[in-house]
């Protein structure tokens, strides 16, 4: 099967992506990506105004890969065991899919956290809708009397952490498997979502 002809803004922002995660924002240049594009400046001016827009625009496609499945999960009549496995694996395929991103965005949060938070909400993550659903599930007595907060922390801590630890977890336990690491990400799926099954459901 021929590999799919990447127009030129996708190309823009692939090399908009690499530059940023190598130099982080403060460091990049539209000259820098403009070479990584194999592109003249020019070009990339008349696609993207601006680094600014090229940032948003990278955050903005990697988090609507994980957004709008996540909704759709919330918002179903899916039994709760099936919502959080769907949750974990969502989650951890769209780090799969950008393995860099941890690290860029905590990056970020330190540089300037208003930032990142103005465009997680942009993108649409509503808090209290998630509130609500657990509200419901301890409401029927489903689940523990645990605060949502520590519960979401909880989750996307243990799927976001091997991300932030990957050459330490590859290098150390895996000996630079690369393989072995994957596989290990795919056990995760179904451990981290059983872990967390097991923590909150009323036995």
């Amino acid at each position: 099967m021929p590999e799919p002809i990447l127009t030129t803004e996708k190309i823009i922002l692939e090399a908009a992506k690499k530059v940023f995660l190598e130099k982080g924002f403060e460091g990049s240049r539209m000259q820098l990506i403009a070479d990584e594009a194999d592109i003249n400046k020019a070009l990339l001016h008349y696609y993207f105004r601006s680094k600014d827009n090229l940032f948003e625009a990278i955050f903005e496609e990697a988090f609507m890969q994980f957004l709008p499945n996540i909704s759709q999960v919330l918002n179903s009549e899916l039994p709760l065991v099936d919502k959080v496995n769907a949750f974990v694996e969502q989650y951890i395929n769209m780090l799969q899919n950008n393995p860099h991103l941890p690290i860029f965005i905590m990056r970020e949060l330190q540089r300037e956290p208003q930032r990142i938070i103005a465009l997680i909400k942009k993108l649409g993550l509503k808090p209290e809708l998630i509130e609500a659903f657990f509200r419901k599930e301890r409401e029927k007595n489903q689940i523990v009397t645990i605060p949502t907060t520590h519960l979401l922390v909880n989750i996307i801590s243990l799927c976001v952490f091997p991300f932030m630890a990957r050459p330490v977890i590859e290098g150390i336990v895996f000996n630079n498997d690369d393989e072995a690491f994957n596989n290990f990400l795919q056990e995760r799926k179904k451990l981290v979502a059983d872990f967390i099954i097991n923590a909150i459901t009323v036995k």
